[in-house]
């Protein structure tokens, strides 16, 4: 018990480090996006409805069962299910960010791109770190059909990317998570400011081989 309690701590306060990086870098802004991650019995802590990542108190993130009842802490988010929905169909995650960056959110609004995959292999971090980013179509936020959106895609890639709404990546690890929302975000830069030059990406066979390499 007091293994766990100490397992706790230490992710309540991984979780407000991590926020206040994202929010203090732009990455996010205002009380937009939410991180969450879950503990070794299965249990799940998330950053609450309508709170800034820059300002989070680890006392009050809320806190769901492995079953995904709210049992602690603030309000949850309407979010929280973009986070359920990932677990279920990535079994090796123990985290999940959720951002609307705004060059990623840039992306989700362009006519044209392959919604299976957006983003061009650009950079071998990218491929690592990343791999496939397949775009959900858009629901309102808190819409029960966006979940099912984003439960289809995420059973080939870790990272989804909502239309007009922004990101959700999980990984092995809160860090894992945190590093591949930031490359996601700075290769959605590069794409922009590539726009209109003709560009080099990576071959199908580097891509692959980095996948075999990190998969």
């Amino acid at each position: 018990m007091t293994a766990l309690l100490s397992e706790e701590t230490k992710l309540r306060d991984e979780i407000v480090t991590v926020g206040k990086s994202l929010f203090d870098r732009c990455f996010t802004f205002g009380s937009t996006g939410n991180i969450s991650a879950r503990l070794s019995n299965g249990d799940m802590l998330m950053t609450p409805t309508n709170a800034s990542l820059g300002a989070l108190d680890p006392a009050r993130l809320s806190k769901f069962s492995a079953e995904g009842v709210h049992v602690s802490g603030d309000k949850p988010t309407k979010e929280a299910f973009l986070h359920q929905c990932m677990y279920c169909e990535r079994s090796t995650a123990s985290a999940v960010v959720h951002l609307h960056s705004t060059n990623a959110v840039a992306i989700s609004l362009i006519e044209g791109l392959n919604p299976e995959d957006l983003l061009p292999p650009l950079t071998a971090y990218y491929v690592m770190r990343v791999g496939k980013l397949p775009m959900a179509p858009y629901f309102p936020p808190g819409d029960a059909a966006l979940a099912e959106a984003v439960r289809e895609r995420a059973r080939d890639s870790h990272a989804v990317l909502l239309a007009n709404h922004g990101p959700v990546i999980a990984g092995k690890s809160l860090r894992e998570a945190q590093y591949a929302t930031e490359e996601l975000e700075e290769t959605a830069k590069l794409f922009m400011m590539l726009r209109g030059e003709k560009i080099r990406p990576l071959t199908q066979e580097q891509r692959d081989d980095l996948m075999e390499r990190h998969g």
